[in-house]
Formats: structure tokens, sequence, C-alpha cells
């Protein structure tokens, strides 16, 4: 709506011609001056980061090109052909969902597998809840991750425990929730949030953030197939932005591991999601990257293993600083690793404020920021 708003409010003389609607030929439907065409243009293509695909592996199998939401769509295909309990809902989902993801399910597994839900996030939790409990393979997804707060006391209270309260005679293990998450460019206030760390505290469910599409569909599939309930959040900006070859059979990455993208001798870097795109890109061969999949269970090994190589540490998430998921990282890699440090635990991460808008780019921490960080820390 705000976006529409804005383009009625810019009107003027030339127009903007858009496809894809209705019937896919191209209409004009509102009116822009030339100037502001002109910017439109200019920033379409502008992000904070340039995805650098990962080189094609056959690992898997066969492989081909996707973009994130595309590889999401795969491992959403995959499970609703091998798994005749299995059943997606939320918001939209019927129609493709607000990022396509997916998009042709209905038409081809029919409407009793993917259907919409009401407005109602706590409803689409509860109703996972007890699809899975009763035996199904739950595969919900909340529209945006800024819009799981409703759903928080069936997710903490209900999911997470129903295992624990009933001595394991019945569990929602079969429950996965997928949702958009971080930012995206233009979000906002509630479109742009990292909410990771509010569910990473709840023991009895996993929270998982994957960097890539071929990383995307492999976790994705990890925790469909896992025994515990799981939060998937999926990065909003990578879904057109990220593109490689992604396998096109079903495989599955393992859980609760660190991923190590590159050894390193001076300075060990932790992120997961897009900000693993943006302190990669500060790398060199002296510097060891590492993505977090999964936050709870999670092993800490190749950490401790590379802050003993590096003697530094840099954390960086886009959620605030405070009380973040580096913060509990940096707690554990300092009580283990005390006497290899040759400088203070580095985070770099989103500012104690509300998401803005126009500066979001102030606000995101972003290479540079990772790069100042960097270099104070070797200068130590």
């Amino acid at each position: 709506m705000a976006a529409a708003a804005r383009l009625f409010i810019r009107g003027a003389h030339s127009t903007l011609a858009i496809s894809g609607v209705g019937t896919g030929k191209q209409s004009s439907l509102f009116k822009l001056s030339a100037g502001c065409s002109s910017r439109l243009k200019a920033q379409r293509h502008v992000a904070h980061f340039t995805f650098q695909p990962d080189p094609p592996t056959t690992e898997y199998g066969a492989t081909q090109k996707m973009n994130l939401f595309q590889s999401i769509t795969s491992a959403l295909d995959n499970t609703l052909a091998s798994d005749p309990t299995a059943v997606i809902f939320g918001e939209d989902v019927a129609f493709g969902g607000v990022f396509r993801c997916t998009v042709g399910l209905r038409d081809k597994y029919g409407k009793d597998r993917v259907f919409n839900t009401p407005l109602c996030e706590q409803g689409i939790v509860g109703f996972g809840i007890g699809a899975a409990t009763a035996g199904a393979t739950a595969i919900a997804e909340i529209q945006f991750a800024d819009y799981i707060f409703p759903a928080f006391d069936q997710i903490v209270n209900e999911a997470a425990k129903y295992r624990y309260r009933s001595g394991n005679l019945f569990d929602c293990g079969n429950l996965t929730i997928r949702a958009p998450w971080g930012c995206v460019g233009h979000g906002s206030l509630y479109h742009s949030q990292s909410p990771e760390a509010y569910f990473v505290h709840c023991p009895g469910i996993k929270v998982v953030i994957p960097r890539s599409p071929l990383q995307a569909k492999g976790l994705l599939l990890s925790c469909i197939a896992d025994n515990n309930p799981c939060l998937f959040f999926e990065p909003k900006i990578l879904y057109r932005a990220a593109v490689e070859q992604v396998p096109v059979d079903s495989y599955t990455i393992p859980l609760s591991q660190a991923e190590v993208l590159q050894e390193g001798s001076d300075l060990t870097l932790v992120a997961w999601g897009t900000q693993v795109r943006d302190v990669a890109s500060d790398t060199s061969r002296s510097v060891s990257p590492e993505h977090f999949r999964s936050m709870l269970n999670f092993s800490l090994v190749h950490v401790f293993q590379s802050v003993a190589r590096t003697g530094r540490l840099l954390i960086s998430h886009e959620a605030p600083v405070t009380g973040g998921f580096a913060a509990e990282i940096s707690s554990t890699v300092q009580e283990e690793c005390f006497l290899n440090l040759e400088a203070p635990i580095a985070r770099v991460c989103g500012y104690d404020t509300p998401f803005p808008h126009i500066f979001e780019p102030f606000y995101i921490p972003d290479k540079w920021k990772c790069f100042d960080a960097i270099k104070r820390m070797i200068n130590y």
C-alpha cells in the first residue's frame, strides 16, 4: 500500500509500464515523471553486497540454475512428491505467496495439500502443531518474520514444549515454520526484522538460516525431515539476488554445524544468512569466514579451533547488537579460548533502534563496517 501511495504521489506526465499483471501484457497503471522513472531504474539494482555463487557441485546429482526462492519451491515440490502426508499452508500460499515460493504447487498437488489460511499467525502455527501431532508433515508459512510475534506463544509454549510435557508420548516434530527474514532494501519497521534471538533462547525448537540457494534447499529439507519443530528463516534480499546451480533432486545438509568457507590464520569471521556475503567480501587468505547454519544445539568446535589458530573473532548479524546471538557466541568463545585471544572479540551488528526506512544503508552492518572492525582488531 505504501509503495502504491508513493507512486500516486509522484504521478506526473510519463507512464510506467508494468508487465506480468493480469494477462501478462504491459499495462500503464501509474504516471511518473521522466526523472522519477530514471531514479527508479537506477535504484532497482542497488544492494549493499554482491552475491558470489559457490562453485557448481555434482555431489547431489544433476543441477539447475535457481535463485533462492526457486530453490525453496524445489524443496517443497520434492517434499510434496515424496511424502503424501505433507501439507503447506499460510497466508496467500495457494496463490504462490508474496515471494512466489509456493507458485504452482496448489495446481500440481491440489487444494487439500496447499491452501490459504486466515490472516492469523497464532492460528497458522496452532493448526500446524495439531496437524504435526496427528502425523502430518506440516509446513507453515508466516508471510514475514516480522509477523511471527502473534504466534510467539504457540511456538515457545506449545510447539517447543509439546514433547517434553507429555513425556515423549506426543510431539509436533513434523512441524516446520518458514518465514522471510532480514532486510530487503526498503522494508522499514515491519518487513526487515531479524528475530532469531527471541527463539534461540527457547529449548525445543531449531532455528535455521541459509546463506545461498544451494544451502537453502538442503537445509529446508533437513528441517522438514528433522524430529523437532524448526523455524526456517529465509533471507528475503537473496530471493532473487542469489543465483547459483542447485541440485534438482532431494538432498540434505546437516543441521547444528558451522560451515567453514575458508581457512585463515589472522582472523575468524562468524555470520549467518545475508551477512555471510558481507563478511566474506572482506576476506583474504589470512581470514577464516564461517557460516552458522542453525543456532540451537550448535557446535562451536570449528569456531574454537579457528580462534585458537587466528587469535581474533568477529561476529556479525543484522539484528540489534544488544541481546543478539553474537553475544552468546562471544561469551562461549571467551570462556573456552580466552588465552588464545590477541584482541577483544568484536561484534558488528544492527543498532539498538527500530529498523529504519530511508536510513537502512546506515543501519545495516555492511562490509565497510566489518572492514573497519577488522582493521581495529589487527592493529590492536
